[in-house]
């Protein structure tokens, strides 16, 4: 279970060579914890089940004022002819709506994002494979990462679950966080985007830690000392 939490997915032979068992022992393992609920058997192996994770239509809802803010903002960041990378979740979602029209390229694994942008002319949309997690209308895992590793952008925009006292950004999936990851590195420059309610927070795997993101955009009122933190480690923090 924590191998499968930690990598969002794990295959049966690279358990049963781990573990220093058959790998008929290891699919019946995987059987069995299957039809406990505590993770989803497919094909080769199994993945993590996301039971503490709302659906992204819940997670819209909320704060919505302070994510409009939030994605008004991180809007002004882009310039005509950029390539921008967009992460998943509600508040780069409301930033792609501010980006139609606009004559940008945008690669993003978030199907919300391109629920915003399909209609509009521009911008040219990048959309980026993968795993279909469906509860939160993202695609994830390894063939995304890998589509990022060829790819080159001037911003990435990167969502977080929280971020903790210690001002590392955190994920509460492990199929998320290498992707997220990989966002960071495809960019010439990094903004996290995350709302005050994210001050700090809370999540399963730490994503980037203080001084790894080069801006933080968030709402006035977040946790002072989370954003000191981050200040003294080198990241400009903007309140909005």
């Amino acid at each position: 279970m924590r191998h499968a939490r930690t990598r969002g997915e794990v295959s049966v032979s690279t358990l049963a060579e781990e573990f220093g068992v058959s790998e008929s022992t290891i699919r019946r393992d995987l059987a069995t914890l299957d039809k406990q609920g505590l993770l989803r058997r497919v094909r080769g192996g199994g993945s993590a089940v996301e039971q503490d994770v709302d659906v992204f239509a819940v997670v819209s809802g909320r704060a919505g004022a302070e994510k409009d803010a939030v994605s008004a903002y991180a809007a002004t960041l882009i310039s005509d002819g950029d390539v921008v990378c967009l992460d998943i979740g509600t508040t780069t979602a409301r930033l792609a709506r501010l980006l139609r029209g606009r004559p940008v390229t945008v690669i993003t694994s978030s199907l919300a994002v391109v629920d915003e942008l399909r209609h509009a002319e521009t911008p040219e949309v990048v959309v980026l494979g993968g795993v279909l997690r469906s509860t939160y209308q993202s695609l994830a895992g390894l063939l995304t990462q890998q589509a990022l590793a060829q790819l080159s952008a001037n911003i990435s925009f990167i969502s977080t679950s929280g971020v903790n006292q210690t001002g590392h950004a955190l994920d509460t999936t492990g199929i998320e966080v290498g992707v997220k990851r990989a966002m960071l590195q495809a960019a010439d420059r990094s903004v996290l985007l995350a709302d005050k309610g994210k001050f700090p927070g809370t999540g399963l795997l730490p994503v980037c830690g203080p001084g790894d993101i080069d801006m933080v955009v968030t709402n006035r009122g977040a946790d002072p000392e989370t954003l000191a933190l981050l200040r003294a480690a080198g990241t400009e923090v903007v309140e909005v």
